[in-house]
């Protein structure tokens, strides 16, 4: 009789009573304790107020039905259709809806709505990659910041394909701790390109320049993020690189010689299918036919063996590690000088590329070695006025403190 009543007064109520009124009706229907007749006839009011022409009403019907579980589900699936100040209430947090229901929704929704979905305190790996494909990119920094958010290998992937170019976005997907290497890689050429294409605009460099400068910047990237993976992580990134055309004999020789032995032998394991372990045995040797016939088989420029040989030959003989897939300065030297058995018409461009990077690895090492010499200084200038400091009185309230 209650509901017949309260059906009867929504006729001329205002819209603010109506709101009012359906929320609590929705919420006696949650978590009042009806009898049969009257919860029926309470879940047939609150269908009959979908129709209601204010989206207040519609909207305090959502927010009192969307978090729970045993609201009729024909209701909240109407909201979710509803405009998008309602529709984004229960699609954020209703637990009835169905994967089918929200990538119905995030394909006929605005940014509004996309942003609402992927803002769920889980996101499902399926809904993710919907929103992965169909997304917009304020909807994408959500989901991607999300930490409840499942998202697949390939959905990374895609993101990075389709909103690589935005700078929040590449930020938040660095951010994640689960964020395959081959998919950080990515991101890193996106970042790349983006300045590359910044500079060459700005006139700061030639588009040459400022081309190889973004390549060179890139592998440096790539190896470093090389460092200290799983031997599984690797593999996948090495795949990925090949795939898309940047497993280059530059790329694998700067890994070469910033010490990172187990790269190149998934790089070359990758070229030849020859076991990884098998081929990092054979570059730790360094010479003889097993590295002939690997090198070979990988289909690497003839006039660069003896550089990789020469590489393979100082890894072995165990240099200092340089940190973070630096490249070592001791390792490009002998590369260089394993340059000088080569013809000059071979040697010219190669050492030219060792050159750099020896002037890389020099700029590295001055880094670390300036900042050891100003902390050096800094605590030369603590120790000579500590004894000052250690006598000096402490004021009571320093001591309450």
């Amino acid at each position: 009789m209650i509901v017949r009543r309260f059906l009867l007064w929504a006729r001329n109520a205002p819209a603010g009573h109506r709101a009012e009124a359906t929320g609590a009706l929705a919420r006696a229907y949650l978590y009042s304790d009806l009898a049969p007749e009257d919860r029926a006839e309470a879940e047939t009011a609150l269908t009959a107020m979908l129709d209601d022409p204010s989206a207040l009403v519609r909207r305090a019907m959502a927010e009192s039905l969307a978090p729970a579980e045993d609201a009729p589900r024909h209701v909240v699936v109407a909201l979710a259709s509803d405009q998008d100040d309602v529709a984004e209430i229960v699609l954020a947090r209703s637990p009835l809806l169905a994967d089918a229901d929200l990538v119905d929704c995030a394909a006929l929704g605005s940014a509004r709505i996309q942003r609402a979905i992927a803002s769920r305190r889980a996101v499902s790996p399926g809904v993710a990659a919907a929103l992965a494909e169909i997304g917009r990119a304020e909807a994408i920094l959500v989901l991607v910041r999300n930490p409840g958010a499942a998202i697949g290998h390939s959905a990374l992937a895609r993101i990075v394909e389709r909103h690589g170019g935005h700078a929040l976005v590449r930020e938040a997907l660095l951010a994640r701790p689960d964020l395959p290497l081959d998919i950080a890689q990515s991101v890193a050429v996106a970042l790349a390109a983006s300045l590359e294409s910044f500079v060459t605009r700005c006139g700061w460099l030639s588009p040459e320049r400022s081309s190889r400068a973004a390549r060179e910047a890139r592998e440096r990237t790539t190896v470093a993020l090389a460092t200290g993976g799983e031997a599984d992580d690797i593999a996948r990134l090495v795949s990925h690189l090949r795939r898309s055309g940047q497993l280059t004999p530059g790329l694998i020789l700067r890994a070469l010689l910033s010490g990172q032995s187990r790269f190149a032998a998934e790089a070359f394991s990758d070229l030849t299918d020859v076991p990884a372990p098998r081929a990092l045995g054979i570059l730790q040797d360094g010479r003889g036919h097993a590295f002939r016939a690997l090198y070979d088989k990988a289909g690497m420029p003839g006039g660069l063996r003896p550089v990789f040989e020469a590489a393979a030959l100082s890894l072995r003989d165990g240099p200092a590690q340089p940190r973070a897939g630096r490249l070592s300065r001791g390792l490009v030297v002998r590369a260089l000088n394993a340059c000088s058995s080569l013809p000059a018409e071979e040697a010219g461009r190669l050492a030219a590329l060792l050159r750099r990077f020896e002037v890389e690895a020099a700029r590295d090492e001055a880094r670390d070695l300036a900042d050891e010499l100003a902390d050096g200084a800094a605590l030369a200038i603590v120790m000579k006025h500590a004894p000052e400091m250690l006598d000096e009185p402490v004021e009571a309230a320093a001591l309450a403190a």
